[in-house]
């Protein structure tokens, strides 16, 4: 049995912060934000928000476009570096709300590529017959973790949750091999460690494993799933940084309508920005049933990750 994704839901903080706050802290201009970023704006979560409550509202949203009970769902994962407490894990949390009474529940903790990892484990159960309906959320609340006096992440993040159905399919939403990698060696480009809680990031050493890996991962899904570049349709990177995404889009000759790019209005939200990156474009009208697309990411760890999806969610 093949799987597949059904349906794509997204939910987003309702306050946007622009460029110009951070910059004057920074004592840095909005243009000079933006040239590095890619970003003017991102959402951000009020100080007393609930990361399971934001991940939910997701879940809720890709359910209702799918049109099934929270009570059918057999699994709930949820992809993420920040829930609200080391423990409970979010997914128990994220379930009880939605209402899914009978499903199991876990975290995946692979950073800004932990939504591909859960779509992998998705894929798997309902592949093997284990699951039929697997609700898959990739959420961060990254400005928790952000230092907002340090130029190379102060203006980098946002707070975002999105979501996806996966189950049995025999047409239209099928997922391909999913490729995943990982390289401790690089461990310290990115890290946050327990006693300061703060995102620390070294920018060129992260900028340059960051569009090997996507290049490199993207051709591994793309061969796996028996496919050429030029059979994709719609290529969904990690929104990461738009000085990357461009690089890898060079390195690939891919043209820029072929490649989607929204961090301007959302920043990078982990692991959050591919489905919420999928929402965006399906509203946009990018996405038509049957339509090839690359799902990759990379994230600290080093870990990274990608899949090609026949299109047909809702």
């Amino acid at each position: 049995m093949s799987a597949g994704i059904a349906s794509v839901g997204a939910s987003l903080p309702d306050t946007v912060v622009a460029n110009g706050p951070i910059a004057e802290r920074l004592g840095v201009t909005e243009d000079w934000i933006f040239s590095r970023t890619g970003i003017r704006e991102r959402r951000v979560a009020a100080p007393d928000a609930r990361f399971a409550d934001l991940a939910a509202a997701a879940g809720r949203d890709a359910l209702t476009r799918a049109g099934l009970d929270a009570a059918d769902l057999d699994l709930v994962v949820v992809a993420t570096m920040s829930q609200d407490d080391l423990l409970p894990n979010a997914a128990p949390l994220v379930a009880r709300a939605l209402g899914a009474s009978r499903a199991g529940g876990f975290d995946v903790g692979a950073a800004c590529s932990g939504f591909l990892a859960g779509l992998a484990l998705a894929a798997g159960q309902v592949e093997a017959g284990r699951a039929d309906h697997v609700l898959v959320i990739g959420a961060d609340l990254m400005s928790r973790f952000v230092d907002p006096d340090d130029r190379r992440t102060a203006a980098l993040f946002g707070d975002g949750a999105g979501a996806v159905l996966v189950g049995p399919t025999d047409g239209p939403g099928r997922i391909g091999p999913v490729a995943l990698g990982a390289d401790g060696s690089a461990a310290d480009l990115i890290h946050v460690r327990r006693a300061s809680g703060l995102v620390h990031m070294e920018g060129h050493e992260t900028f340059r494993v960051a569009v090997s890996r996507l290049v490199e991962v993207t051709r591994q899904a793309v061969e796996a799933a028996e496919l050429g570049l030029d059979d994709v349709d719609l290529f969904v990177y990690h929104q990461a940084n738009g000085r990357i995404m461009r690089s890898v889009a060079e390195r690939l000759e891919l043209r820029a309508e072929r490649v989607v790019d929204c961090i301007e209005g959302l920043a990078n939200t982990s692991a959050a920005s591919i489905p919420l990156a999928l929402r965006r474009a399906a509203a946009e009208g990018r996405l038509a049933t049957g339509d090839r697309v690359l799902l990759a990411a990379v994230g600290a760890g080093f870990t990274w990750g990608a899949t090609t999806v026949e299109w047909g969610a809702s």
